[in-house]
């Protein structure tokens, strides 16, 4: 699962960056997003921007980074990014998963 978020924020940061500036196979769960991408506040929005939009609200950067402080930011990896999101599509998947087993537990006990 790690692997595919990887994949598809690489492919995010490419589509922000260019691939002029970042080729695919640079982006590795150390790369940090202030030292080796020089990544730039507006390039955080939009990476926002597409995480929202892939992922849902509750995968939100602007908050996950109001988390950290001013190091923390400035040091922050990729990989950083990819366990956050796994968390909160693990959660989201889990809590979806418990909402169906409850649903067909109610159906399963009006049939009765």
């Amino acid at each position: 699962m790690a692997a595919d978020i990887l994949a598809e924020i690489t492919g995010m940061l490419v589509e922000i960056v260019g691939d002029e500036h970042l080729l695919a196979d640079e982006v590795t769960m150390k790369t940090t997003f202030n030292e080796d991408l020089a990544l730039e506040s507006i390039e955080f929005v939009a990476l926002a921007e597409l995480l929202h939009h892939r992922y849902g609200a509750g995968v939100d950067l602007m908050g996950f980074l109001s988390e950290k402080d001013m190091d923390g930011i400035l040091a922050m990896s990729v990989g950083e990014l990819v366990t956050h999101i796994g968390r909160i599509t693990h959660a989201s998947l889990t809590h979806a998963s418990l909402t169906r087993a409850s649903a067909g537990a109610a159906a399963t006990g009006s049939d009765g």
